[in-house]
């Protein structure tokens, strides 16, 4: 095909191969393919390269096949702001393991590209930051925010940051966090986050282990209705670190007390955040951004910790930018001016991804507080209207609740208006199908509903949202552009479609870690990463999730965690798939569960346990469990029958809501467990050891 051609091609073909064959209804489709970022993102590449890709699927196929030219295509294409732009993407035959060396030659900022997007034209008056609070919201435009890193970025200066240095913030998701962040990355220092909710064992596991120059901490917290002192907490975590330059209190929550006094950093001082600003002596001075390898760390993100210390997992500069900017621009179509809030703690990662979006020249919206505050459950649907969001994510859980309370916000008595809303995405966990169709009956049908996956491990996205491809029950649209994965059988064979296997990447991608943060030696830190995703099959990325490719439509179906599948007489199957009846079924009765196998050394085969945490009210009696078993027998199969249906009083999570399911696994098998602190409500884990001790 000549290039005359391709620029005046008719249309993009939203379909992959073998559409037709799905049985599965077609929730949404986008009205207008051709105008999305990502089939002009296709025509660039049909034009520059003499190609004729015309679906999405042709366009991945070429993005894991031409690595090199697909990533220049993206760094081109979505702006990347570099001192010096790459010599070579990706060394000729490069493996996953040891992390190439994406992008060398080139020099850049992290923060530089936040702060002044390029290929974008931003009114710098206009919003960059939309702080949302429980009571009341406030706007930060782009000169502002500028204005607020050049002040942050010149005290950490005088106080002794350096590049390489850790800045830790114990903090809320506001916009200081984003200042202290963005400051720290001017420089080149590492930004780690942990939430205020955490509990002080929890935050000293993480950040013994990387050692902060700086802490950054709220001096209160204000969460469904009441406010909360952080004084006592940020007392004992000071108490707890060595090598402390500065303890620094922002007045999160106006008039409460900021009180440094009995605060000792071991090498330094604390100063509330005005006298920290204020010590400069230079206050006039240019904001400098220091451009750095594109493996500059930039992050450092922790590991669950459920079942022991978590693991500091360290991202890089440029890696981070680019697969952000790809997600965004091309998967999520963003477009400057847009505005997305995402509800995430400072901890996930989903707050990293949600910061990034300013370099596509979008609005953030940093909610701190309850999502159920103060209007209920209408209370997210509400900002939505109030602020004109166009992408709002959020957690599996948190819709799925919504779905069992039935609150449709567009058609009751309150008529919220959520006519600026283009996209809705999820992730944390699977989304049930019904939880699908729930969505498209209580929101505008025009969304484009996106349930996510990838992780901290890669502070990013392996499923993604597509705009070009159709939204079906339960699935993940696609695999995301650049991301080769597949799922594999135990013994290191991929496997068709419609088969179940452990989630992998057979190529490598630029936003894998740098390393684990070792305290110890780098060699340590390599050895730990090397374990965490290279031990199961040699060469190949092990991400640690159970999935399965759909036929007729390539979607993913998120099954749950490779570590909690469920394998009676050897038939392997993951816990969503029994979530999913129950909330399809049992939405009234049954609160939550949780389900995990049990296989102890005297047992001849696991047996399949599920505990139902019911509603208020309900009853988990005879009738109840008959009818679970029977729905899972004929929607499923005779196989993934729970053998044991009891009631529990508690689910155990994580400060994210993930349920920790392995914890329970290996309590069920008798393991002499250590639970992390982690587990947001580990002594219900108590109740658990009981019962295995009696069952």
């Amino acid at each position: 095909m000549n290039t005359a051609s391709v620029s005046t091609m008719s249309s993009i073909r939203p379909t992959i191969n073998g559409l037709a064959k799905s049985s599965k209804p077609i929730l949404w489709k986008h009205p207008d393919p051709d105008s999305t970022r990502m089939a002009e993102f296709m025509r660039r590449v049909n034009q520059k390269y003499d190609l004729d890709l015309q679906t999405y699927e042709e366009l991945f196929g070429w993005s894991i096949d031409q690595i090199g030219d697909f990533w220049t295509e993206v760094w081109d294409f979505s702006g990347i702001v570099a001192e010096k732009k790459p010599l070579e993407v990706l060394p000729k035959d490069a493996p996953l393991f040891p992390r190439p060396d994406f992008f060398a030659g080139a020099l850049l900022n992290f923060a530089e590209n936040l702060l002044y997007p390029a290929n974008v034209s931003i009114d710098p008056s206009s919003a960059a930051i939309i702080e949302a609070t429980e009571i009341g919201n406030s706007t930060i435009s782009w000169n502002e925010l500028r204005e607020r890193v050049r002040l942050c970025a010149i005290a950490f200066r005088l106080h002794g940051v350096k590049e390489s240095d850790r800045i830790a913030g114990f903090l809320g998701n506001h916009a200081n966090t984003v200042v202290a962040m963005l400051a720290a990355a001017s420089i080149g220092a590492i930004w780690t986050g942990v939430s205020p909710d955490t509990g002080v064992t929890a935050v000293l596991e993480r950040l013994v282990q990387i050692g902060p120059k700086v802490l950054l901490v709220d001096n209160a917290v204000r969460y469904n209705g009441k406010v909360h002192g952080s004084y006592q907490k940020v007392k004992d975590i000071v108490g707890g670190l060595r090598g402390l330059a500065a303890c620094v209190i922002f007045e999160t929550v106006k008039g409460f007390e900021m009180k440094t006094a009995g605060l000792d950093p071991d090498n330094g001082k604390a100063w509330t955040y005005a006298e920290f600003i204020q010590s400069v002596d230079n206050p006039a001075a240019h904001l400098d951004f220091n451009h750095l390898p594109p493996s500059h760390p930039l992050y450092i993100l922790y590991s669950s910790g459920t079942t022991g210390a978590p693991k500091c997992i360290v991202h890089s500069a440029a890696g981070t930018l680019l697969q952000h900017k790809k997600e965004h621009i091309l998967h999520c179509d963003i477009r400057p001016g847009d505005r997305m809030l995402y509800f995430t703690t400072t901890t996930w990662m989903m707050w990293h991804w949600l910061v990034s979006a300013l370099a596509s020249g979008a609005t953030i919206i940093l909610y701190d507080g309850s999502p159920f505050h103060p209007h209920g459950e209408l209370s997210m649907p509400l900002l939505i209207q109030d602020l004109r969001i166009t992408h709002f994510g959020t957690s599996a859980k948190y819709l799925s609740i919504l779905e069992q309370k039935g609150v449709r916000p567009m058609k009751g008595p309150e008529k919220v208006d959520l006519s600026s809303l283009t996209a809705i995405y999820s992730t944390g966990s699977p989304l049930a199908p019904s939880t699908f169709s729930y969505v498209y009956e209580a929101f505008p049908s025009s969304i484009n509903l996106g349930s996510i996956t990838g992780g901290t491990d890669i502070i990013s996205l392996f499923g993604a949202p597509c705009p070009l491809l159709p939204v079906y029950p339960g699935e993940i649209q696609c695999k995301g552009l650049g991301m080769a994965i597949e799922a594999w059988s135990p013994d290191g064979i991929a496997v068709g479609e419609g088969q179940e296997g452990d989630l992998v990447c057979v190529k490598p991608f630029p936003c894998q870690p740098i390393t684990f943060w070792s305290s110890e030696s780098s060699e340590k830190g390599q050895t730990k990463y090397k374990e965490a995703y290279f031990e199961m099959f040699t060469g190949v990325w092990h991400h640690g999730d159970f999935i399965r490719f759909e036929k007729g439509t390539g979607g993913l179906m998120m099954l749950g965690r490779s570590d909690g599948i469920l394998k009676p007489s050897g038939v392997r199957f993951g816990s969503a798939e029994i979530y999913n009846i129950l909330l399809k079924h049992y939405p009234d009765e049954v609160e939550d569960a949780i389900c995990a196998g049990r296989r102890r050394d005297t047992d001849a085969d696991e047996t399949v346990v599920l505990f139902l945490k019911m509603a208020p009210g309900k009853i988990c009696g005879d009738g109840l469990k008959n009818g679970i078993k029977a729905v899972i027998r004929k929607e499923l199969s005779a196989r993934h029958v729970p053998g044991v249906i009891n009631e529990c009083f508690d689910i155990p999570v994580t400060g994210n809501g993930k349920k920790v399911e392995i914890a329970v696994k290996q309590i069920l098998c008798g393991m002499n467990i250590k639970v992390g602190a982690s587990v947001a409500n580990k002594e219900c884990l108590e109740w658990y050891r009981e019962w295995a001790a009696n069952h």
